[in-house]
């Protein structure tokens, strides 16, 4: 039985614009798909693996309904302020405030049932960054984020860090709670397999990764000295026994001796190589520069990269994307606007460059917002009047590239965007899908510090999205 594809139905859209759309779809054409799980997946021809995946994380949950499924034929405490727009698929709409990425919707996949039960942002982190729930200890015993785990596996090429997270901090910003989060790190693999983190601020003229730039006199005497100096420590350690954080720090330390003596990998990270109408392109801010750091990085060999939403440096009731006020105004002024620009520009920068089909990028948040503006849940932090507060049992995620399909749509949610109704799609079976385009085995097994083997991931692979 071969897989069947119903067309994607949204009542605002013109008549005459879906009967269009269903003419296309006699051809296999434009139509979105909505992918139906319970239908037997097409043979999938052997494709090679992605080499590389960047994960926009957008800290704090972004309001489904107000982003990529809005339901406009609800009443307005559910529906909000937005309208939706028409995409480059026909009978696919999303925020009037995207609208550079609805132009490109034809290379996104908007799985529109993602589902969880925390809402809580430090450990519904965790969720979507491992595919497991977090546990209660330290985050020592996180379970490994998916960079970890490609590094743990050999992945990426050396001098080059496996796994890089972009943070940038805002000096005296608002509290960054995105560090207390969970499932960012190697958690129970070890310290030797946690992230080469950049909290430089990538936008800034100055802009510099702090552990790749010499001191000016620092000459390279000196330079050969100090290694010299790290590796006759590394002997006195090896003597003493085994030490995580030391073996994990000397890997380090060894890693950017490396680079320093690589003039093209250290050249990654140097965004200055970057023409301006390409940097204007991704955006002149925080996020959007980091954005294109992490294209810099995946082109030159790391296989993972993780942007963190930056703090934005203000210090009201909805930092990040966390709006439990002001969910409009700072939707449509300073969130939407930039993770439109930025996410655009890399999927344009990538196809031009023919990685895009070799690059899964992962759009998403750690969980969505109440379906009725100012409302307020158990657990969550409250909402004003404007506000919508924590909301896990429905959100978005969006996947690009990595031999995803485009122009489709897995899953739906009610009309309040309160519950799925079609495919409930969990944090298990993301990880399991992302895991699979990276060509790793989501059955696999891995082993904490002290040797003991435990499955990698329990979910399902999304086949259905995949080409």
């Amino acid at each position: 039985m071969t897989r069947s594809f119903q067309p994607f139905f949204d009542p605002t859209v013109p008549r005459r614009e879906f009967l269009r759309a269903g003419s296309l779809s006699l051809f296999g054409l434009g139509l979105p798909q909505w992918i139906q799980s319970n239908a037997a997946p097409l043979p999938q021809a052997a494709r090679k693996p992605a080499k590389a995946c960047i994960v926009l994380f957008m800290w704090g949950g972004p309001a489904q309904q107000d982003t990529w499924d809005m339901k406009p034929d609800s009443p307005a405490a559910y529906r909000g302020d937005f309208k939706p727009i028409p995409t480059a698929v026909p009978g696919l709409q999303i925020c009037e405030h995207l609208p550079l990425l609805a132009k490109r919707a034809d290379k996104l996949c908007l799985i529109r049932s993602m589902t969880h039960g925390d809402v809580n942002h430090t450990t519904a982190t965790h969720h979507l960054l491992t595919g497991k729930p977090a546990p209660a200890g330290p985050i020592s015993d996180d379970w490994p984020n998916y960079g970890a785990v490609v590094s743990k596996l050999g992945r990426g090429k050396e001098p080059l860090p496996p796994y890089v997270s972009m943070m940038p901090v805002v000096p005296d910003g608002a509290p960054r709670f995105v560090e207390e989060s969970h499932g960012q790190g190697a958690g129970l693999l070890g310290p030797l397999y946690n992230p080469m983190r950049i909290d430089a601020d990538a936008s800034k003229p100055d802009y510099r990764v702090g552990e790749l730039a010499l001191n000016a006199d620092l000459d390279t005497v000196r330079l050969e000295g100090r290694q010299g100096l790290l590796r006759s420590l590394d002997r006195q350690v090896g003597r003493m026994g085994v030490n995580p954080q030391l073996e994990a720090a000397g890997a380090n330390h060894r890693r950017a001796f490396d680079l320093l003596a690589n003039p093209a990998a250290k050249a990654a990270f140097d965004l200055s190589k970057e023409p301006p109408k390409v940097r204007e392109r991704y955006g002149m801010n925080r996020h959007g520069q980091s954005v294109l750091q992490a294209r810099r990085l995946v082109e030159a060999g790391v296989p993972l990269v993780t942007v963190f939403w930056p703090n934005d440096g203000i210090t009201n009731v909805s930092v990040y994307w966390d709006t439990h006020a002001r969910n409009f105004i700072d939707l449509k002024s300073r969130l939407c606007p930039v993770a439109d620009q930025a996410f655009a520009a890399l999927l344009d920068d990538l196809s031009d460059r023919g990685m895009l089909d070799e690059t899964l990028v992962v759009w998403t948040g750690e969980m969505g917002r109440t379906p009725k503006v100012g409302q307020t849940v158990v657990g969550g932090a409250g909402a004003t009047a404007d506000g919508r507060d924590h909301w896990g049992k429905a959100f978005t995620t969006v996947l690009a590239g990595g031999g995803v399909r485009g122009g489709a749509v897995y899953g739906a949610t009610d009309k309040y965007a309160a519950e799925p109704s079609l495919n409930p799609t969990s944090p298990a079976d993301l990880a399991a899908t992302v895991y699979h385009t990276l060509g790793v085995d989501p059955k696999m097994d891995i082993h904490d510090r002290l040797g003991r083997p435990m499955t990698l991931c329990d979910g399902q692979i999304l086949r259905a999205v995949l080409k």
